[in-house]
């Protein structure tokens, strides 16, 4: 059966990779973007490949949360169900890391706009569907007070930050909607691939993308992650392993998510 599958940041690295996997399983595809151009020609890659499904287009700034939740209304507006939403987006360094409202990019885009965009689509996602969230093995301390505080983190902490606070939230709110929402996992997706954000951190060309894209393509689809809701799968690993300690503490994921949502307000 083919189903339909969100996937920001869809029009390069992992996020395209990904696309071209899923794309020969007939799959209808919905890729995020934050340029039109850039999706445009991934709209025309992957619908190029042999067994393509309807692929369609949602620009959207995830640095703007206003945009989030209208693109989250425009696909509301086209399905009625969602099979999948991968929240594939994310940034590392950046020319200029601070938001419009002053706030880190970083912990908008890695953070908060997927948070947004997954409570958004839970109707459309209903009890079946699965969220997976690009998590990475750098994970640090969350520092709350700095979340909410408008000011630039150094590169590297606003990352690892970002993504055990996404991880944090993943754990959370998958414990709070049990059986009744949508799988929730968080997936690092292997350390080092070759995506622009490796090579500008890192400064080398990274390992096959492709390695990220199968263990997403898994998560999004497989009987493997069925139950995986709540859980952490390390592709390091090639297993679900633990994540920071942070992360199994439910009362600092509860202060994660109540962070964001004054954040949010």
């Amino acid at each position: 059966m083919t189903k339909t599958i969100l996937i920001t940041g869809a029009t390069d690295g992992i996020g395209l990779e990904t696309a071209k996997m899923m794309a020969p399983l007939g799959h209808s595809l919905l890729l995020h973007g934050r340029s039109v151009d850039k999706l445009a020609a991934a709209k025309s890659a992957v619908a190029a490949i042999e067994g393509a499904g309807e692929i369609r287009t949602y620009q959207s700034d995830l640095t703007d949360l206003a945009q989030v939740r209208a693109m989250a209304e425009a696909l509301k507006s086209d399905f009625s169900s969602i099979d999948a939403l991968i929240n594939n987006a994310g940034v590392f360094k950046m020319s200029n890391p601070l938001t419009h409202d002053g706030f880190d990019a970083r912990f908008i885009v890695n953070v908060v706009a997927p948070y947004v965009l997954t409570k958004a689509l839970l109707p459309l996602l209903g009890s079946e569907g699965r969220v997976v969230n690009l998590s990475s093995a750098a994970q640090a301390p969350v520092n709350l007070k700095g979340f909410l505080t408008k000011q630039a983190f150094k590169d590297g902490a606003a990352y690892a930050q970002s993504k055990l606070a996404l991880t944090m939230w993943s754990i959370g709110v998958a414990h709070e909607l049990g059986t009744g929402g949508p799988m929730i996992v968080a997936v690092n997706p292997a350390s080092f691939l070759g995506s622009k954000m490796v090579k500008e951190a890192y400064g080398h060309a990274g390992h096959d993308l492709r390695i990220g894209a199968d263990i997403l393509t898994r998560a999004a689809l497989s009987d493997e992650f069925a139950n995986a809701s709540g859980r952490y799968y390390d592709n390091d690993r090639k297993a679900f392993a633990e994540p920071h300690p942070d992360a199994l503490d439910p009362s600092k994921n509860e202060r994660v998510i109540e962070a964001i949502e004054q954040l949010i307000r």
